[in-house]
């Protein structure tokens, strides 16, 4: 898992590049780095040209629903509009299960709160309350 703090005022979309390369976790021992994935789901924020072109060359399906606007501007261009892009609405339906994972890591008061004034501490909180979900995971006993 990676965690990456922005500024709260900021659009996530433009940290979509850093955010991209980082995949899966690094294999230890020599083994080969894991493999790319095959697909993104997002929300709406995250339909623009620039970003589903970033996602078709490194050959990732991109799940994402259109927004209204870009719909009616495609509309209203006609023919010259072009296609609109594919979106498996099947697989949309799995993007809720990210949206829980937020919301439970937001059940903690500190990161619900952001009183935090640096982002690395705000960070440490985000990784610990990370630790404290996966702990029950992890042990073998009840």
């Amino acid at each position: 898992m990676v965690v990456l703090v922005s500024a709260g005022q900021a659009n996530d979309a433009r940290f979509f590049d850093i955010r991209l390369p980082h995949g899966g976790p690094p294999r230890g021992g020599g083994a080969p780095p894991p493999p790319p994935p095959r697909g993104a789901r997002a929300d709406k924020a995250y339909s623009s040209r620039a970003i589903r072109g970033r996602l078709r060359r490194r050959n990732i399906t991109a799940v994402i629903p259109e927004p209204s606007d870009q719909i009616a501007h495609r509309r209203r261009r006609g023919s010259y509009g072009g296609r609109p892009p594919a979106f498996d609405a099947e697989d949309y339906k799995g993007r809720n299960v990210i949206e829980r994972g937020f919301n439970n890591l937001k059940q903690w008061r500190g990161l619900a709160t952001r009183y935090d004034k640096l982002a690395v501490v705000y960070r440490g909180a985000a990784v610990l309350r990370a630790i404290t979900i996966w702990l029950p995971y992890l042990s073998d006993t009840p």
